[in-house]
């Protein structure tokens, strides 16, 4: 059960391992997508399609009526990896062996909806993926297996997400194989330690220059994903992409120093090194183009 590109990973492990049988797969419906809005499969149905096995794809999992389907398939268990809708117990209580899911984070830390985003934006030094049971309750599980990636001061959410994808699906053919087998005895969460991964806002995108460097750099390469955080410069939006915090000061919000490849702005505590942007209405692009194309100076201000 699962809808993006992330999950396609763990769909694929599964139908390469001859220790399972995939007896069908569950998506979320087709969605309007593209400048012409046209109704397009997720990444998960079109991979499924390309496997040749049997997709289902209901606005809810929740119906007496989906129930019965599921039943017909006389499935053992269930495996979840970002699918996106909540699972009701009387959908959990249809397999024997009952249903797990793939979570990137180190749980009981990030519980929610945007762990890889929220663990970056924490300025956190590790993250990684975990194997939980399914309950009723948000991603409180007890937890099957974790695996670990040290996060460097640089690395940013789509870099992040590539290394879970792959570890969450190496977790399914060893620690959920050991588990369906009766090898592996799950571990409860510790709830002392528990924090919540809430959804990203597209708020949360605009820049405060009076912020700590740090803390837009972590913002910047949190929302790697989208939506990229972005200042104003001339009244149109530059979002910003690759960032690298570093000494000196200024007015918060002011470039006080513009080079051939980057441009640095003030911040609270010392002054953000830009490297890649988006210009509005623009494709990314390097900060030296952009310096070259927009005419930046040093003095110039990001609102």
């Amino acid at each position: 059960m699962g809808t993006p590109e992330f999950a396609v990973t763990a769909l694929d492990r599964l139908a390469a391992d001859d220790h399972f049988e995939i007896v069908a797969v569950v998506s979320q419906p087709d969605r309007p997508a593209g400048r012409k809005m046209q109704l397009t499969p997720s990444h998960v149905k079109t991979r499924a399609i390309e496997l040749g096995l049997k997709v289902f794809t209901p606005e809810t999992v929740n119906t007496e009526e989906f129930h019965a389907q599921v039943l017909e398939l006389k499935a053992e268990s269930a495996v979840v990896v970002a699918f996106g809708q909540i699972l009701g117990q009387k959908f959990l209580d249809l397999f024997q062996k009952g249903c797990v899911n793939v979570h990137g984070s180190i749980l009981p830390r990030w519980r929610g909806a945007a762990p890889i985003q929220r663990a970056l934006m924490a300025g956190d030094k590790e993250s990684g993926v975990a194997l939980q049971k399914i309950v009723r309750k948000l991603d409180a599980g007890d937890v099957l297996g974790i695996r670990r990636v040290t996060l460097g001061d640089e690395m940013n959410a789509v870099e992040l997400y590539d290394q879970l994808r792959i570890l969450g699906a190496d977790m399914l053919v060893v620690e959920y194989m050991d588990y369906l087998r009766g090898n592996l005895a799950p571990t409860p969460q510790d709830e002392s330690q528990v924090t919540f991964a809430a959804k990203i806002d597209k708020s949360e995108a605009k820049i405060d220059w009076a912020w700590p460097a740090l803390k837009i750099h972590n913002l910047i390469r949190g929302l790697a994903l989208g939506p990229n955080p972005f200042a104003v410069r001339e009244g149109k939006s530059v979002k910003l992409l690759k960032t690298k915090v570093r000494g000196g000061k200024g007015s918060p919000g002011q470039l006080v120093d513009v080079t051939a490849e980057s441009f640095s702005v003030a911040t609270h505590d010392g002054l953000l090194e830009v490297f890649e942007v988006q210009p509005e209405s623009r494709s990314r692009m390097s900060s030296a183009d952009f310096i070259r194309g927009y005419q930046i100076k040093k003095g110039d201000l990001l609102s």
